[in-house]
């Protein structure tokens, strides 16, 4: 999934990639590019030129500043958003990086034992 936050400093988008079964740790991301705000969908529709739910990680109106979850790298292969709400493509971690040329982080919550 890619999450987009609002960095207060700048205004810049931050878009975060990991896995649809992770949860974003906003203290790691901001302990990496800044205080972060949320961003609402008129925000992140302006930045990225994609509606909420369907926000591809590349091709964005304005390039954002991007980490990578390094989660991701548990899959062989990871669909991401297309740019609709309904559509996917296929790829693997290590595509999305060499796409992005974004960094690979520790950004995802723990996972908590049941």
């Amino acid at each position: 999934k890619s999450i987009i936050f609002r960095r207060k400093d700048d205004d810049a988008a931050v878009l975060v990639i990991t896995s649809g079964d992770r949860r974003v740790d906003e203290k790691k991301v901001a302990a990496l590019v800044g205080k972060l705000g949320r961003a609402d969908a008129e925000f992140v529709r302006s930045r990225t030129g994609f509606a909420i739910g369907g926000v591809s990680p590349v091709a964005h109106a304005t390039p954002p500043v991007t980490l990578i979850d390094r989660e991701l790298f548990r899959f062989e292969v990871i669909w991401a958003a297309a740019g609709h709400p309904h559509g996917v493509f296929q790829l693997r971690p290590q595509d999305l990086v060499a796409l992005t040329g974004a960094p690979v982080a520790d950004v995802d919550q723990p996972v908590s034992a049941v």
